[in-house]
């Protein structure tokens, strides 16, 4: 039996807008001020989760029969039979991301800048120098071609971005230097944890988990409301290796500074850091297959940072284990009984996709448009390979077409609905949006950056991609070209969009 569209379109409805932000929904001032009430109180029950952790007896029950010693010894045994007993030397080599970073701002956030130059650390994380210049020589000592000076910052920067119509998402911007070794214990993790069966490289995995789940009802999606800066110091300190928790903790950022203000952190690491994602999908693993370990539960369990995937039969007794460890289940966002399932972005009802898609801001670019056309016609239904742009209903084919009237007619008959510079149509393809760009060199930076993506690999084959455009090296430029083919990916708008000259 077909899934009756009405109960797709509905959920839509309800979605569409949930994180439209524009000059009529509340200021981004009240925005960031809620954000950070919000980070505020979770640092208050954080304090609180520190002292129950630190002063719980070791005889008390966690479950029937089970106590917190008992409880808490399963989940390090497995964290280490996971990570290992003590972190290798490659965990402190790591990578730079192209955001901000306390020294530098979005301009000059390309990560081939940051192996340069004035540069920031934690006094604690810069005592790991020394064995970053024995193995980064090119980086640091005699042989060095960066000229990298660190200077000395207490912690890690507050910031907000937009979430939602009515608060904003907190994150921190870090040092560069303890973001560069966050990234190398984060992809440690990250690969320790892939070769169990948990790979944080591929969403689609808890997605067909959820979708089962609205089929079967045998599998539960739970979601938590800050999680990431509920991670305390206390579990970090009791459920990993005395080395491993000494390395994480000494290149964490130990204080946020806020509007100049330094507060001191109860949570071990936020958004921005470079190991928290991997942090807590571990930390989260080992609480929930632990919990299916001592009450005999069989079934999947699966994880993919707070997108927390176990048996329907243990939803109970998992979500005591995670309050007690001082987390929240989001109610609104987790689904235990019933036929629907979210998870990683996809919802599920009876088995059927029901995905939204969403409206963020005010359309102002013809990119902006296309890009919602698409979407619609993309959410509409699943066109096979061969075929991807599907027939529409009636309903939705009379929004579709009034979307395609304000899209240029030259900019119709692109076949990807993943493409947003071009309208995916039957019409016959005339021109697409592509880029110029006239990249600047840069300089010892880039050379370090491709020699430490390069470490390691012994093959021609073993090819990497080691950077991104960023719009802070080159002089951007847009043309239109014809298209009779199916368009590649560009990245840049219309002139009229951006106010560039065409050229």
């Amino acid at each position: 039996m077909a899934l009756p569209e009405s109960a797709k379109a509905d959920y839509l409805k309800g979605h569409f807008l949930s994180k439209f932000v524009s000059s009529e929904t509340d200021p981004a001032s009240l925005r960031r001020s809620r954000a950070l009430e919000k980070w505020l109180l979770t640092e208050e029950r954080n304090a609180e989760t520190e002292v129950r952790l630190a002063f719980t007896p070791l005889e008390q029950s966690l479950l029937p029969g089970v106590s917190y010693d008992r409880f808490v010894s399963k989940c390090q045994q497995m964290v280490v039979d996971i990570i290992g007993e003590t972190p290798p030397i490659d965990a402190l080599i790591g990578a730079f991301s192209g955001g901000a970073s306390t020294s530098r701002g979005r301009t000059m956030s390309h990560p081939a800048f940051k192996y340069v130059g004035r540069a920031h650390a934690t006094s604690r994380c810069l005592e790991l120098l020394p064995l970053l210049e024995e193995e980064c020589p090119l980086w640091f000592g005699d042989r060095a071609v960066s000229d990298i000076k660190f200077d000395i910052v207490p912690g890690n920067v507050f910031f907000t971005v937009p979430k939602k119509s009515d608060i904003d998402r907190v994150a921190c911007k870090e040092p560069d230097l303890n973001m560069f070794i966050q990234k190398g214990i984060g992809a440690h993790f990250r690969a320790s944890l892939r070769r169990i069966g948990i790979n944080l490289n591929d969403q689609s995995i808890n997605r067909s988990l959820a979708r089962i789940g609205s089929i079967s009802n045998d599998l539960a999606t739970l979601d938590l409301s800050s999680a990431s800066d509920s991670v305390t110091r206390e579990i970090v300190w009791q459920f990993l290796p005395e080395t491993w928790f000494t390395l994480l903790d000494s290149v964490r950022s130990h204080v946020t500074v806020i509007d100049g203000e330094e507060h001191r952190n109860c949570m071990f690491s936020s958004m921005g850091n470079g190991f928290t994602f991997e942090l807590e999908s571990l930390l989260f693993y080992v609480l929930v297959r632990a919990v299916s370990y001592f009450t005999g539960t069989r079934g999947v369990v699966s994880v993919y940072g707070d997108d927390i995937i176990c048996p329907s039969s243990s939803v109970a007794d998992v979500v005591t284990i995670l309050e007690y460890f001082g987390f929240l289940v989001n109610t609104d966002k987790s689904f235990t009984d019933g036929p629907i399932r979210e998870s990683c972005g996809g919802h599920y009802l009876h088995g059927y996709d029901i995905t939204p898609f969403y409206l963020r801001k005010p359309i102002s670019r013809v990119t902006e448009l296309i890009d919602i056309a698409n979407k619609l016609r993309q959410w509409a239904g699943e066109g096979s390979e061969a075929h991807p742009l599907q027939l529409l209903s009636l309903e939705v084919e009379q929004i579709w077409i009034w979307l395609k009237s304000f899209v240029p007619r030259s900019l119709w008959g692109g076949g990807d609905l993943q493409f947003m510079y071009q309208l995916a149509s039957y019409d016959d393809p005339h021109s697409r949006l592509v880029e110029e760009t006239e990249k600047k060199g840069t300089g010892p930076g880039g050379y370090l950056m491709w020699h430490n993506a390069m470490m390691g690999r012994t093959n021609p084959s073993d090819g990497v991609e080691t950077s991104s455009y960023n719009r802070s090296l080159g002089k951007l430029r847009i043309r239109r070209v014809r298209s009779t083919v199916k368009p590649r990916l560009p990245q840049l708008f219309l002139h009229e969009m951006v106010g560039v000259p065409v050229e």
